[in-house]
Parts: structure tokens; sequence; C-alpha cells
């Protein structure tokens, strides 16, 4: 999975997260979750969230997950721009499905909102699922996140 992307004339990569993105994976992984869900949540329920679920060490274990496949929108820099993560064979609950690919995580770094690189972020995790043999593609989205529905609508 490598696709090079234009977005609002910044030359954007698209590809597969390796081993040494962890650190920067967590790191923009922390910040987005915060940025979004901060000011619905308790200090102590984020930092125990954030501490729980987006350190280097939990990213490189999914990163080698064989269940998972990480994509990354990078800039010309290298900097991570945006991540999808997606997880093969854990369908919703009570409904049944043949061969599920779950879009676990979609986040896209501020600066790069309304861009167009969502929409493309979204195509490459649509490549991916049906390279894992896919027959329904699904997510879930937190009822409060009207951003994060309009788009998926």
């Amino acid at each position: 999975m490598n696709a090079q992307v234009v977005s609002q004339g910044s030359a954007l990569h698209i590809r597969r997260a390796t081993v040494a993105d962890a650190e920067a994976l967590a790191e923009i992984g922390a910040r987005t979750f915060f940025e979004t869900f901060a000011a619905d949540n308790t200090p102590e329920d984020m930092r125990m969230f954030l501490e729980s679920t987006w350190r280097p060490d939990l990213q490189r274990a999914e990163i080698l997950d064989e269940g998972l496949d990480t994509l990354l929108a990078c800039d010309a820099s290298g900097a991570i721009a945006a991540f999808a993560q997606l997880r093969a064979n854990h369908p919703p609950p009570g409904i049944v499905v043949r061969a599920p690919v779950e879009l676990k995580r979609f986040y896209v770094d501020k600066p790069w909102h309304g861009q167009g690189l969502a929409r493309s972020l979204m195509d490459a995790a649509e490549q991916a699922a049906r390279a894992r043999g896919a027959r329904e593609f699904w997510l879930g989205v937190w009822e409060r996140n009207e951003r994060a529905q309009a788009f998926y609508r």
C-alpha cells in the first residue's frame, strides 16, 4: 500500500506503518484523540485512557499484529498528517457477517482538516480492506463526533 496524494498543493504519501513509526504514531494518536474527546471526559479518565492506549510499545505491537493494518498519510517531511487502522475478523456485535473488516481508528491532524486528505485516506483504507478479502467494511463513531459523522455519511 503506497499511494501519492496531492492535497491543497501539498504532496502526501500514504503507506503502511512500520515499527519505526511507533513513537510518532503514539504521539499523533494521543494528541488527536485528546483534541477530539477531552472536552467530554474528565481529565483523570482522559489521562488513564491515553496512558493505556497510546504508548509506543502498544503501537509497535499493533503495527506487528497481522490482524491489523495501520496506514499513515505523511507529508513531504515524513511527519504523520493522518492515520487509519483496520482490524480484520471483528464483526459488529449482533450482526452476522461473512468477512468483516473494521475501520478501528481514523484520525486526521487538525492542520489537515478540510483539505481532502480524509477522502484519500479512506480510499486507501477501503483498498486495504478489499486486499484482505473484506465482504463488509464497518465502523463505529461516537454520537457526539458530528464532524466524523458528516464525513462518513
